[in-house]
């Protein structure tokens, strides 16, 4: 059985994508191998159009926890794949499913793998979306190093993200995963956008799979770094939108053309010092937890017997 996750066309690692390598292989031992005609595919927004174009020698698909969106909508469910559960109950909506089938994304079992640290080292932790950390990451630490942040590559190693975010008292995540890691460890977190390009829909699945309402708040994006949008009339509106409510949040920075990172700088700050702090309850953690463990198990069993 092939473990399939995205990869990047420009190399970097992305700390949503490759904790599937880290989490799946110490869940279900000896379950992996190259042979791609049985996939699994775990943590991701995966569930679109693309997938079949994506695992093209798969003969058995195996889904488990994966969330809708990106690209179009699959038109259809295939005979041979089997679904176990989806990240939320707009993913198990789009696709006409039970609400049942409907759990939350499967990173939250690394909380029965990794102890997180009972020592808090930083105060604030910014971890912005694996995008701009690419175009922008230089000018994000630097705005962190000077309001008294601690920066948070999503490329960095898993082993380091899920060690950073355990000492940190609140996250400031743009990164989906870093949030749902932070939730998973108890650490209070705060979701950012700095651009369109943040997917709202796969945010507000994840967040009503753990009963948390998704408030963002909007940073001006650091329009000198990172690149121009996506030309048609739905990535202009988006951008537009996007603006729109960065300054209804703060209307008094209009002065952002000429003074990009101290204005970002302030704005973080800010946040973090008034935003709203969000954080699911610990029963339907540990409900959500036992779920998705019940479904492992049958999965166990279901391939277990046909091996």
């Amino acid at each position: 059985m092939k473990l399939f996750y995205y990869k990047r066309r420009d190399g970097f690692s992305n700390f949503g994508d490759e904790l599937n390598n880290w989490l799946w292989p110490q869940l279900l031992p000896e379950f992996f191998d190259e042979d791609e005609t049985t996939t699994f595919i775990g943590i991701g927004t995966l569930l679109n159009q693309l997938l079949p174009q994506r695992i093209p020698q798969a003969q058995r698909l195996i889904i488990f926890s994966t969330g809708v969106g990106y690209e179009q909508p699959l038109k259809t469910l295939e005979k041979n794949w089997k679904l176990y559960c989806v990240r939320g109950k707009l993913s198990a909506k789009k696709l006409g499913l039970s609400p049942d089938l409907a759990i939350t994304d499967g990173a939250i079992l690394t909380r029965r793998l990794y102890q997180p640290s009972q020592q808090k080292n930083y105060r604030f932790t910014f971890m912005p979306h694996i995008h701009h950390a690419t175009f922008a990451g230089e000018i994000w630490q630097n705005i962190c190093k000077k309001i008294g942040f601690h920066y948070l590559d999503p490329r960095s190693s898993v082993d380091e993200i899920l060690s950073t975010i355990s000492q940190t008292e609140v996250l400031l995540a743009e990164a989906m995963h870093g949030a749902i890691i932070a939730d998973t460890f108890r650490v209070p977190w705060i979701p950012i956008i700095t651009s369109p390009r943040i997917l709202l829909f796969k945010w507000q699945d994840w967040c009503s799979s753990i009963g948390v309402e998704y408030y963002p708040y909007f940073l001006s994006p650091l329009v000198k770094s990172y690149p121009q949008y996506a030309g048609g009339i739905r990535s202009s509106l988006n951008a537009f939108s996007h603006w729109k409510n960065s300054l209804l949040q703060f209307p008094n920075f209009r002065q952002i053309w000429q003074q990009q990172e101290q204005v970002s700088g302030t704005q973080l700050l800010k946040i973090a010092q008034t935003g709203r702090q969000q954080l699911s309850s610990d029963t339907q953690l540990e409900h959500l937890t036992v779920q998705l463990e019940e479904k492992l198990d049958i999965l166990r069993k279901d391939w277990c017997s046909k091996s």
